[in-house]
């Protein structure tokens, strides 16, 4: 995995990883570990070759002319490789100094021969006007990089009290080697007595865009240090045995790997967008937003996961010879350098408040105009219509669900699929929802027979059929194949027995598709079959309405008292229930959100936080601030999916963490927004719409369409490659 996309982005990751294994060797990095003081790599001037220290800067000045994201790809993977060296400092020197228009020292940044050094919180070093003199004085904070520097860029303190940057060579500093926490890449200070500063070595550039600079790229090393402890923790919990089985075989260990990769997902998405933000011309605010968001989560996801693989890797891992340690170390380090986690959070919620947005959109290829001529044309009619016959002309037209093969849909692939619902949304026309009809449709296609699908679809499709879905059970609801309602065969038919529990819509639904148990003597997924109920005119289907914690009562328990379904009724053979259970999962519509890059439940929260007499407090901020930052991570993680899906390629590890991010962000954000409402969340009649039911409805996300834990399982099973649980009684 890697920060970026493209087939380019995978290549200049393979040649970065190739060149770390021969150069980065288990012996360099014990060397700089062991070694009193740093020194400069011996392999510095092959890194430099390929072209890796000026990927960003324009080639006049010795760069190769891409932008910040190609070196926020190489920064990942140094990272991940923890290899010795000065990179980040060197290329956040010369990104800003780019930035800054002040050329003269860029060559030298990119070919090798001087190195980067960067102090980003000011301590004692002071910045004085006095007349046309400009002199600095005092002691820098901890400079990255500084043992081996000698182009330093240092934060001080004007005399207004704000912050401003300097560049000065090392032979003008004093510098003092400091013993560092991070053993491999090590910090230094520096101390000026009144030293007058030239024309141009007051970096020209905002204080505020020198930092984002910096922490784009502290995000995308802690991309690649959280990876590297998400792979090494799995890879170690794959063949540890204790207690007679391998250690990721227990859920907590599981469960921890599948939060670790959450963790390091949300680092790289985040790093990739500060990366896109700032190298790709984004408004200031944008991509000032974008790095602050990657500065908040990124260097804590690389601490947190760090700290995790030493506890999963036991004693081993917290042993000087490991090297987990040395994650630790660094990115530790990096987040206290960049400046506190919850400093980054509050400033992510100041921006926010203020009214930026990151705009998350994609630019489509040049086949979608000629696709959007069409697609308009045909819509033109729709607009005359009303209702009804709205809806129907959409339908017939294959618009309720594009993604479909023709006739029931328009076959369209991901390019097609958002400009369609791009000039949908234009012109403000609305297919039906067949909600769980979504499921259903997909199905019948792939496995319905010719007369099922006559019967059903157009239906459906056009919202005169609608559908609830008869799968859990009081004693199967994540173990669906675990169910016990039975199918059995009579003449003509079925005959089903049997309860079913959580059937939202089924006392207004048309039709259900249900699961019931035809064979008891064969493997439990096996012995599944796949019926069509008709709800409405079934003998012996008892609906009872089961009562929410809102109060509410939208969902239903279903019971079958020998219920008859006609042969008619049964999709494909008997003991395919489980298959056609699945087939929904490779039939994903490929969407893009056009609404809030935060989401409805952040917008609410933002709208709440407006309310409060007098603002929010320094813990408010940096809770909405965390809450905002999960609900970009949730958007970013859907761009890029359909990103990947432009392209044609597989599902990255985003879609599987998407689930869980979004379902724990929307409980957080309604408690959050129950907890400033106050006391009045706690009296009275609550609307529908209120801080309270909404925070009593989110309860159900991290339990309706597969829990949590069986997430984590999934996550930690399918991405990770750990063990699947032990069968019942093994």
């Amino acid at each position: 995995m890697t920060i970026g996309l493209s087939d380019e982005d995978r290549e200049l990751r393979d040649s970065v990883r190739g060149w770390a294994a021969r150069h980065a060797t288990p012996a360099v990095i014990r060397e700089a570990v062991e070694a009193k003081i740093e020194t400069r790599p011996q392999y510095w001037g092959t890194l430099a070759e390929l072209g890796m220290l000026g990927l960003h800067l324009p080639e006049e000045a010795g760069g190769a002319g891409f932008t910040l994201l190609e070196t926020a790809i190489v920064a990942e993977e140094l990272g991940r490789a923890m290899v010795p060296g000065p990179f980040l400092p060197t290329v956040i020197v010369s990104a800003v100094l780019h930035e800054a228009g002040r050329t003269a020292e860029l060559a030298a940044l990119a070919d090798g021969t001087t190195f980067g050094a960067v102090a980003l919180l000011p301590g004692g070093l002071r910045l004085t006007r006095d007349g046309g003199t400009v002199t600095l004085s005092g002691t820098s904070g901890p400079v990255l990089g500084g043992q081996v520097g000698d182009l330093f860029l240092l934060a001080a303190t004007d005399d207004a009290g704000g912050l401003v940057f300097v560049v000065v060579d090392r032979e003008r500093l004093q510098v003092t080697e400091l013993p560092s926490h991070d053993v491999v890449r090590r910090n230094a200070e520096v101390a000026a007595d009144r030293l007058t500063l030239a024309d141009g070595d007051v970096v020209s550039l905002d204080a505020e865009r020198v930092i984002d600079v910096a922490a784009t790229l502290f995000a995308a090393e802690s991309s690649g240090l959280a990876d590297w402890a998400t792979t090494t923790a799995a890879d170690y919990a794959r063949v540890r045995q204790q207690f007679g089985r391998v250690i990721g075989q227990f859920q907590g260990v599981k469960h921890k790997a599948a939060r670790m990769l959450s963790l390091a997902e949300q680092a790289r998405v985040t790093a990739w967008d500060a990366a896109r933000a700032l190298g790709e011309g984004a408004s200031a605010g944008e991509s000032s937003l974008a790095a602050a968001v990657a500065a908040a989560v990124a260097p804590e996801a690389a601490f947190q996961v760090a700290k995790d693989c030493i506890q999963i890797l036991g004693g081993i891992g917290y042993t000087w010879e490991h090297d987990a340690h040395l994650y630790l170390r660094r990115a530790q380090s990096l987040r206290i350098l960049l400046g506190s986690t919850a400093s980054w959070k509050r400033r992510v919620a100041k921006l926010t408040l203020g009214g930026t947005r990151r705009v998350l959109g994609i630019d489509l290829p040049a086949e979608a105009d000629w696709i959007r001529a069409d697609v308009r044309a045909e819509l033109a009619p729709a607009m005359a219509l009303e209702g009804a016959a709205r809806t129907k002309y959409l339908a017939e037209k294959g618009y309720t669900s594009p993604h479909l093969p023709t006739p029931w849909g328009k076959s369209a692939d991901a390019v097609t699929q958002l400009v369609i619902a791009e000039e949908l949304r234009a012109a403000a026309l609305e297919p039906h929802d067949m909600i769980i009809g979504n499921w259903v449709v997909p199905t019948l296609i792939a496995h319905g027979s010719e007369e099922q699908l006559q019967r059903f679809l157009p239906g459906s499709l056009r919202g005169d059929i609608t559908w609830c879905q008869l799968f859990s059970e009081p004693g199967a609801g994540s173990d669906l194949a675990g169910l016990s309602t039975r199918a059995t065969k009579v003449d003509g038919g079925w005959r089903l027995q049997g309860q079913k529990v959580w059937t939202s819509m089924a006392r207004t639904a048309d039709w259900g598709i249900c699961l019931a148990r035809t064979d008891g003597d064969v493997a439990k997924h096996k012995g599944l079959s796949y019926f069509l109920i008709d709800i409405r005119n079934s003998e012996g289907l008892d609906i009872r309405p089961l009562r929410e914690i809102t109060g509410e009562a939208l969902f239903n328990e279903v019971f079958f008292d020998d219920v008859f379904v006609p042969d008619e009724c049964l999709v494909a053979e008997p003991g395919d229930g489980w298959k056609l259970a699945r087939t929904t999962l490779a039939n994903e519509r490929v969407s893009l959100s056009h609404d809030s890059s935060l989401g409805s439940g952040g917008e609410a929260l933002l709208d709440l936080a407006a309310e409060i007499p007098g603002g929010l407090d320094d813990e408010q901020l940096t809770v909405l601030g965390k809450v905002l930052c999960d609900a970009q991570s949730g958007g970013l993680m859907g761009l890029r999916t359909t990103l990947r899906s432009l392209t044609g390629a597989q599902p990255g590890a985003e879609s599987s963490i998407a689930k869980l991010l979004g379902v724990e962000h929307i409980q957080q954000v309604w408690e959050v927004a129950m907890d400033w409402a106050g006391p009045t969340s706690l009296l009275g009649e609550q609307d529908r719409r209120s801080a309270t039911q909404m925070f009593l409805n989110s309860q159900c996300m991290s339990i309706a369409g597969g829990t949590t834990n069986v997430q984590l399982n999934i996550i930690g099973e399918r991405i990770l490659g750990l063990p699947r649980d032990p069968e019942p009684g093994k």
